[in-house]
């Protein structure tokens, strides 16, 4: 499964998910280009500003959860 396959089904599955769950989870250093891609074909993908722990202002993608 390729890593914008993994990120699809986290997605699909309610996840919200920072570029830090992409690098620790799949292994992805380019989060915002697998979404970008994602998006591209056609998938409705939510973007959101969050705050880290260490004030680091970051994006959380996320989209309704798919059964």
């Amino acid at each position: 499964m390729t890593q914008t396959d993994q990120i699809l089904s986290a997605l699909k599955a309610g996840r919200h998910i920072t570029p830090m769950d992409a690098l620790r989870e799949f292994g992805c250093f380019r989060l915002g280009a697998r979404v970008y891609d994602l998006k591209q074909a056609g998938h409705k993908i939510h973007t959101a500003r969050v705050e880290t722990d260490t004030g680091a202002r970051v994006a959380s993608y996320s989209m309704e959860a798919q059964a």
